[in-house]
């Protein structure tokens, strides 16, 4: 069921009135020039995976529409506040509270500080927190209320299509999480903010088409989710975990990292580099890593052919003298970069690095 969730009459005033005024300019021969580097400038498809610590929080935007999934904790609406000011997001057409849980919902009343929101989405209209009523103070300033989606509905983010695979009404708040699968041409995103196994097996068995480019990690990395068979069925090329350095649950859990390093799935951790950006055209997706403010080598280095030892976690250049030392067992062949390798564990080796 395709889902138009009800956004504010202004909105629909202001998209008129900016039709009148493009059909004006162009019958004029006239055209109209930003050079800043707005949401509404921005074509094609980019999502942040914003470093918000043992926390969640995803800024997607699509062809000039925005959407913000989850936005850390209360600690960060300071940084989510900064974050939307830096690329200048005005502007939210959806602002999607997974859960009710404080690592998720807590900075998104710095959102709602800095940006206007047209639709705001959520499992429950009550919870008792104060990171909960702080979010939903934000709202009401704002005159928005709480829409609850079901299962099944789907709506649009700019060309992309956005489907609602999970939204339930367990008493654990991790498995009542709105999980969302988001299309873009051949590409597509998994969003499973902290559904765990009943919530996964929930998904599989309603048959849902759960195959998607890159996964964002469930829970954190925990090992209550990411299944194998629920793995198995998405199938990601690539996979993103939010948690914090050197947490107190010892997130992500090897189990998960097992699971995907037998998967060959290429992922990345916000612990050990930051902010993750990955960009879609629709045909390919492609990361861009950093730490910080500042651009790592990522951005820059072409990838190679490495060699990898699974059980010391060192990475070899080829032709390093240590390489015929390794098990071959341990032994793992992989193309591609320094950061890519490092996100996921590993460490150069003394000799050739």
């Amino acid at each position: 069921m395709i889902i138009f969730f009800s956004k504010r009459p202004y909105t629909v005033l202001l998209s008129v009135v900016a039709l009148i005024v493009l059909c004006l300019t162009s019958c004029l021969g006239m055209s109209a020039i930003n050079d800043t580097d707005t949401n509404e400038s921005k074509s094609g498809l980019e999502v942040h995976f914003i470093d918000v610590g043992q926390a969640d929080a995803a800024l997607v935007f699509c062809d000039g529409d925005t959407m913000l999934i989850d936005g850390g904790n209360s600690d960060d609406s300071r940084l989510i506040y900064t974050y939307l000011k830096k690329h200048d997001v005005t502007n939210l057409d959806y602002i999607v509270a997974t859960h009710a849980h404080e690592d998720h919902v807590g900075g998104l009343s710095g959102a709602l500080d800095f940006a206007t929101a047209e639709v705001a989405l959520c499992p429950v209209t009550e919870y008792e927190s104060k990171a909960f009523s702080n979010f939903v103070k934000g709202l009401k300033q704002q005159g928005l209320e709480i829409t609850i989606p079901e299962a099944g509905d789907s709506f649009t983010l700019g060309s992309a299509k956005v489907n609602v695979l999970a939204c339930n009404a367990a008493e654990d708040p991790n498995n009542s999480s709105i999980v969302l699968k988001l299309i873009y041409g051949d590409t597509s995103f998994l969003f499973t903010a902290d559904a765990e196994y009943e919530s996964e097996m929930a998904m599989l068995d309603a048959g849902y088409d759960l195959s998607s480019t890159v996964l964002k990690v469930g829970h954190h990395g925990s090992y209550t989710s990411t299944s194998y068979r629920f793995l198995n069925e998405v199938d990601p090329q690539y996979a993103v975990i939010s948690c914090g350095k050197d947490n107190d649950y010892g997130y992500p859990h090897d189990e998960v990292i097992s699971r995907l390093e037998n998967a060959d799935i290429t992922y990345y951790r916000t612990d050990l580099i930051g902010d993750i950006i990955c960009t879609s055209d629709g045909k390919n997706v492609c990361f861009n890593v950093s730490t910080g403010n500042t651009n790592t080598e990522a951005d820059i280095e072409n990838p190679r052919d490495m060699v990898l030892n699974t059980g010391s976690k060192r990475y070899h250049e080829i032709g390093c003298e240590s390489i015929p030392e390794i098990r071959e067992s341990n032994k793992k062949d992989y193309f591609g970069t320094t950061a890519e390798i490092e996100s996921m564990g590993y460490y150069p080796c003394g000799s050739c690095h």
